[in-house]
């Protein structure tokens, strides 16, 4: 059996602290060979090695008839590799068409010099987009796109080198059902041309439907690979988290929708570009209400204007009985409104900041005066909610002293989590929670949701993931086209029901 990619014994240290322990994985042409483990397993740090970013501490690696003990990122493109990251590389400040050829634009001769061929940029752009389902223009700047496009934008890109080893670190993320199912007609055509396909995802429906193969990490060792088609999804899970999974989170009593006193409310909130119109809502004690809908049906745009960042035409957002008139995200915070937004590396977390400076942020914005001119830091005392947070969350980590850039997803979401708990924050609006987590590490997330709702915080939760929002929510709002369409209890909420009401 002739291996495209053969890993042996691949480990890898930061500090001293092992990563990956004498890992093998291997990848045969024209597979889709899933990577599964809990986020800090070690998934992506293996491929970053076979992709040049990272040199092994130890260990080989053989790509067709070639034997390397360390790759450039150089030399893995020439060999026919390439990734499409996790979270997103692509330059907002650069069109469709730069970002597709960044570092290998064509050029023609005009007058003998070499200019930028743009027309080939552009036809070869055209023929991409259409190929990923993408119906923008190549001159178009990226900072215009949505999440989910940018997403097409960055498989584009990888389409566009000669790859032979096509790594996808949960490339569908970001994607509504229609667009991963384009993505797998992609995937499909690429294996039938013999392109091996390294797939990273936390989503078994997924893994079962487009994979062939599973190699399961946990904590930077190998546990098993396996043929997917042979392996029920509890065998998986039991495997990547030695443990049984709760598959609904509702509180120790059903919630009292008639009898419950609220504790948040919405009343005809129309946002100045009316991307959401006339939109009311009540969140009462004890209850975590769900918010679904198609990408681009105004749940994500509610929230921003809920927490100032957008501007409110009319409507009134009241919190624990008192009417809000928030101009900005600041004041949101000092009225002890928590916002985990969608997107953890654009707007989640501080990049160039350690995991304590990352929880404390919020709690010193809260303490201060003046809007923000008066007020002292602790830095002991920020180490201190550092530490009880890491604890609480059961965030993994060297130390709090570490930048949150070096976590997995799901730790940086706990991290964002637990700047909002120091913050003592009264309503949580979680948008996308779990985007690029592994069942393990949602499942503590959403013990975390109930936990806040049974203390009497406000939680609200916007999901793009049905069965997510079913296990999870007390009530389930429904927003079509910038409205909203109907709310469901969860005893009488289904998949059918919510799409009805998000598409008509």
């Amino acid at each position: 059996m002739e291996y495209m990619v053969k890993m042996e014994k691949i480990t890898k240290e930061f500090s001293g602290i092992p990563a990956l322990q004498d890992v093998d994985f291997n990848l045969l042409p024209g597979e889709v060979h899933v990577l599964l483990g809990e986020n800090g397993a070690g998934k992506s740090t293996l491929m970053k090695i076979l992709c040049g970013v990272y040199e092994p501490t130890d260990g080989k690696m053989t790509i067709r008839d070639k034997e390397f003990t360390q790759l450039s990122p150089k030399e893995a493109a020439e060999n026919g590799i390439g990734i499409i990251y996790q979270e997103l590389s692509v330059i907002d400040d650069l069109s469709i068409a730069e970002n597709i050829f960044v570092g290998k634009i064509p050029t023609k001769k005009a007058f003998g010099i070499s200019i930028v061929d743009y027309d080939l940029m552009k036809k070869t752009t055209e023929q991409l987009l259409l190929r990923v389902g993408l119906n923008r223009k190549p001159d178009e700047l990226v900072s215009q796109l949505s999440i989910s496009e940018k997403q097409q934008v960055e498989i584009a890109k990888a389409l566009a080198a000669d790859t032979k080893v096509l790594i996808m670190d949960e490339p569908t993320s970001s994607l509504t059902d229609g667009e991963i199912e384009k993505l797998f007609t992609i995937m499909r055509q690429l294996k039938s041309e013999g392109v091996g396909i390294v797939y990273i995802s936390h989503k078994l429906k997924e893994i079962k439907i487009i994979g062939d193969r599973i190699t399961i990490l946990k904590d930077g060792k190998f546990v098993a690979t396996k043929d997917i088609a042979t392996t029920p999804t509890e065998e998986m899970v039991k495997l990547m988290v030695g443990r049984e999974l709760q598959s609904r989170y509702q509180g120790s009593q059903q919630f009292d929708s008639e009898h419950a006193p609220i504790i948040f409310e919405v009343k005809h909130l129309t946002r100045k570009d009316e991307k959401v119109q006339d939109i009311s809502f009540q969140l009462k004690k004890g209850e975590i209400l769900g918010f679904a809908g198609l990408i681009g049906s105004g749940r994500t745009e509610l929230m921003d204007a809920i927490v100032g960042s957008e501007p409110i035409k009319k409507g009134e957002v009241i919190l624990n009985g008192k009417s809000l008139k928030l101009k900005n995200p600041y004041e949101a915070v000092k009225n002890k409104i928590a916002y985990i937004t969608e997107n953890r590396r654009e707007t989640g977390f501080f990049p160039n900041f350690e995991i304590w400076r990352n929880v404390s942020i919020s709690k010193l914005l809260n303490d201060t005066k003046l809007g923000g001119l008066s007020g002292l830091v602790n830095r002991k005392q920020e180490l201190i909610w550092a530490e009880r947070q890491k604890e609480n969350l059961s965030v993994r980590c060297s130390s709090v002293n570490q930048n949150i850039t070096e976590l997995s997803g799901g730790n940086q979401q706990k991290v964002i989590i637990g700047r909002w708990l120091a913050a003592d924050s009264n309503l949580f609006i979680f948008d996308e929670p779990t985007r690029g987590i592994d069942v393990g590490a949602k499942s503590e997330i959403y013990k975390i949701m109930r936990e806040l709702a049974e203390k009497d915080k406000g939680v609200l939760v916007v999901s793009s993931e049905l069965p997510e929002l079913l296990a999870i929510c007390d009530r389930i709002a429904v927003f079509h086209e910038g409205r909203l369409n109907g709310i469901l209890m969860s005893d009488e909420a289904t998949e059918e029901k919510i799409m009805a009401l998000a598409t008509s």
